[in-house]
């Protein structure tokens, strides 16, 4: 579904990814884990269209979208949750999952997709008049997400989305994700919870200084000494 073939991106001086290539089948779980400024973020953000690549492949759907532009990325249903959540805090929620459905006309899809989130998130439901900012951290992630869904994607790419949240709300984000996944909607990954991350994944990368340092199933990388000692805490 999405292949990644030696990206290479650069700020200024800085090399941030080193010919990273990994493989994106549908309908599973793919993470990529490794510590802050391995090119997680980065990777992410170049198969978005948000960095342009100094060299490399970017290939969705067997279409190369690697200089294309963001809008017509997110047309093609490849859609980022990015880090940080990113609500527009003065909207409603609502708003912001009306939002999320801009790019599509077919209004009574558009009202099945809401319900769909409705369903997933039912305090989402609770607070529709809401505005975004007045609201929890936990629940601007889960808005975040259904925003996401209203795009309709295909392969949904989520930016640690369980950062700074209780580890109650960590728990249901993960549970989430995977019903998300059950739903038909390929998924792409990144969590500093490499364990939780590596618990629903068929298939994880580990990124080290831009480069693939290890790659293999996500139980595999999971029971993998290697792994636990320097991204498990074990």
């Amino acid at each position: 579904m999405l292949r990644v073939e030696d990206l290479n991106v650069h700020y200024g001086g800085i090399h941030a990814l080193r010919g990273i290539s990994l493989n994106v089948e549908k309908g599973k779980i793919i993470s990529l884990i490794g510590a802050n400024g391995a090119g997680k973020s980065t990777t992410l953000r170049a198969i978005m269209g948000l960095e342009k690549p100094s060299k490399g492949k970017i290939i969705y759907e067997d279409k190369d979208i690697t200089n294309k532009a963001t809008k017509e990325i997110v047309k093609s249903n490849l859609v980022l949750v990015p880090e940080g959540r990113r609500v527009f805090t003065n909207l409603t929620v609502k708003e912001n999952l009306v939002l999320g459905a801009y790019l599509r006309k077919n209004q009574e899809s558009i009202d099945q997709d809401m319900q769909w989130v409705f369903d997933l998130f039912p305090i989402l439901k609770d607070r529709q008049q809401q505005k975004a900012g007045t609201m929890s951290g936990g629940e601007q992630q889960m808005l975040a997400v259904g925003r996401a869904l209203m795009t309709k994607p295909k392969l949904l790419m989520m930016d640690e989305p369980s950062l700074g949240l209780a580890p109650l709300i960590v728990k249901n984000i993960f549970e989430i994700i995977k019903k998300i996944n059950q739903e038909g909607v390929t998924i792409l990954l990144i969590e500093q919870n490499a364990k939780a991350s590596l618990e629903i994944s068929d298939y994880a990368y580990v990124l080290e200084t831009g480069q693939v340092f290890m790659k293999g199933k996500g139980l595999d990388l999971l029971n993998n000494e290697e792994v636990k000692n320097a991204y498990l805490g074990t």
